[in-house]
């Protein structure tokens, strides 16, 4: 005699409908923190409302989705998962902020091999905390449990943001000239790019192991690696605000040079100085213990230097003053000139490095 299959259900099949609704639970706390004035209703809605009560004559409004990338793998390995919420809204948001838009809503999504209601409460406790820090409102999102398709230990996090910026104010290439001086903007670390690399070298290559202690960087490896992604958002507003930037960049995959010509238009080149900064001292470990070649590490980290501003001559000691004001570590980091060559190019060497 034939035996019968059992009972079918979405629960058998791997996704747990209870565990979900659970995790929104568990996650509302964090995500009511991260809201502003013209967001409209809870969550558990179909789709989140947002009221444009804008001041702006002529609003455009700028759009970016990005996600964090295999830094979600140390995340993983660790079983830390606070973090990386706040560097996809960095990815998200910092590259609004590069045209002059004031982030207004997030959007996320999360991926899930099996629904631990902690592990996601966690992930968007990270997301609002990264939309605390850049002010805007993380307008609800999407949990999808793919069994089959991921491990039960896997994830993987995107999301989309909407800005808005007035519509002569719209910052970019058009507005660099001649002249103009370049502000870099410390990074807090890798930030969310180069990873594949970083693990390959650092885990694969020096065996060396998230829990231990590395002496150069004063923690374990895995705090170095798991180091949030800084948010400019609100320095780079601020400083748009009190003095005269022509344009912003935000330094991702593809490293500071390659992401600096993308801004400065044709005519015209940004000369750029490596003495005057020194990379952490991660940066230089990867280079080291993976004798990786340094054109290969400028283009793929972004070498310490995480916000780039283009701004007026006159302003440079007032702009220079606003981002110490706000805690950003900034210097020169070089000039505008005309050119019929590469829009960015590094001089020099790096101190220490």
């Amino acid at each position: 005699m034939t035996e019968l299959n059992p009972k079918a259900s979405y629960a058998a099949a791997g996704v747990d409908i209870e565990a979900g609704d659970r995790a929104v639970e568990l996650f509302k706390p964090h995500a009511k923190r991260a809201t502003r004035p013209e967001v409209m209703g809870g969550l558990g809605g179909f789709a989140g409302l947002f009221a444009l009560r804008t001041s702006y004559r002529e609003p455009v409004l700028a759009a970016s989705t990005d996600g964090v990338g295999t830094k979600i793998a140390v995340a993983q390995s660790l079983g830390k998962h606070d973090t990386v919420g706040i560097d996809l809204v960095a990815m998200v948001v910092d590259d609004l902020v590069v045209t002059g838009a004031e982030p207004l809503l997030l959007q996320d999504y999360i991926a899930v091999g099996k629904v631990v209601p902690e592990t996601v409460a966690e992930l968007v406790a990270g997301i609002a905390e990264g939309c605390v820090q850049a002010g805007c409102a993380l307008l609800g999102g999407e949990t999808a449990e793919h069994p089959g398709l991921m491990a039960e230990g896997e994830y993987d996090l995107s999301a989309t943001g909407i800005g808005v910026v007035e519509a002569d104010e719209v910052l970019g290439p058009d507005n660099v000239r001649a002249g103009d001086v370049v502000i870099g903007m410390a990074s807090s670390g890798l930030h969310s790019n180069g990873y594949s690399l970083a693990r390959k070298v650092l885990l694969e290559w020096a065996h060396m192991d998230l829990d231990g202690h590395v002496e150069e960087f004063g923690r374990t490896l895995g705090e170095e690696l798991l180091e949030p992604t800084r948010i400019y958002a609100l320095d780079c507003l601020r400083l748009a605000k009190e003095t005269q930037v022509r344009t912003f960049c935000h330094v991702t995959g593809g490293g500071l040079e390659n992401n600096l010509a993308r801004v400065i238009p044709t005519g015209l080149q940004a000369n750029l100085d490596r003495g005057t900064w020194s990379p952490s001292a991660v940066f230089s470990m990867i280079a080291q213990r993976g004798r990786v070649e340094q054109a290969e590490m400028e283009k793929t980290f972004n070498m310490g230097v995480g916000m780039v501003a283009i701004v007026a001559p006159e302003d440079v000691d007032r702009a220079l003053a606003v981002l110490t004001a706000r805690h950003i570590d900034s210097w020169v980091l070089g000039n505008v000139t005309k050119s019929d060559g590469p829009g960015a190019v590094l001089h020099g060497s790096h101190p220490r490095f």
